[in-house]
């Protein structure tokens, strides 16, 4: 912890001393089109102060887990048909993993086309920006396990419900995790295309503000927001969930 707040504040006193070599000793730069640590914690008491931004981030977290829950059940649908058909395997994977890779902005037009500007086009934009990677890792994950447990559970006797419930799901259960962890990120960032192509109040609503302003202060704050908030979700959650897991595997 101590190490983590002293790397902080090393890379806060050279963004500060960034700032006053380039604005203010050698004028490269003009002040409001490079933020500083004061300009931003400026930013902060302000928009902390009325509360916006707090709101601002409720809203966004809210959004960003729904979506993510639904990209979760897309995501884990997709995948196990995927892995349990051949065919589907051959074909449409491939097609899967080409859509993954659009960036998640280009889902909104259809979105506002869709369903205007609502929360439900934010939400769509980030199932689309994130289901298909999950579905991707449900199917990589399953097929990554030995088939020796699969044997030797359908020679005990085991049910196609035993298998799974038993012996599949716990045997990719860490790959799995890693995928779920690597679909928050994509759903996180999803949400942000979202968010700054709509009217709602949210973290890409309160960035495109600043952008619209001039605020680069308020740009850069919203943006170590949102990479606060993600980090805080995966230390919070997907950390301590990971360590459990391995430690009942005996594997840390």
């Amino acid at each position: 912890m101590i190490g983590t707040i002293l790397l902080l504040l090393i890379l806060i006193a050279l963004w500060q001393g960034g700032y006053w070599l380039c604005v203010d000793l050698l004028g490269w730069w003009k002040p409001y089109a490079m933020p500083s640590p004061q300009g931003v914690g400026l930013s902060l008491i302000r928009l902390g102060g009325n509360g916006s931004l707090l709101r601002a981030t409720a809203n966004s977290l809210l959004r960003g887990l729904t979506g993510y829950a639904l990209a979760i059940v897309v995501g884990l649908m997709l995948g196990l048909l995927i892995n349990r058909s051949s065919y589907l395997q051959k074909h449409l994977k491939p097609l899967v993993l080409g859509v993954q890779t659009l960036p998640s902005v280009c889902w909104v037009p259809f979105s506002i086309l869709w369903f205007g500007l609502s929360t439900s086009a934010i939400l769509f934009v980030v199932i689309m920006g994130s289901a298909f990677g999950i579905a991707l890792s449900v199917d990589d994950a399953l097929q990554n396990i030995q088939p020796i447990y699969q044997k030797s559970a359908l020679t005990m006797g085991a049910t196609r419900l035993q298998l799974y419930r038993y012996v599949i799901f716990p045997a990719a259960l860490p790959a799995l995790l890693s995928g779920l962890k690597q679909g928050w990120s994509f759903a996180w960032r999803a949400l942000m295309s979202g968010e700054v192509m709509t009217t709602s109040i949210g973290l890409g609503q309160t960035l495109i503000t600043g952008r619209d302003l001039a605020d680069i202060n308020q740009v850069m704050l919203v943006m170590l927001i949102i990479v606060l908030v993600g980090i805080l979700i995966e230390r919070c959650f997907f950390s301590i969930f990971e360590k459990k897991l391995l430690k009942k595997r005996g594997l840390v």
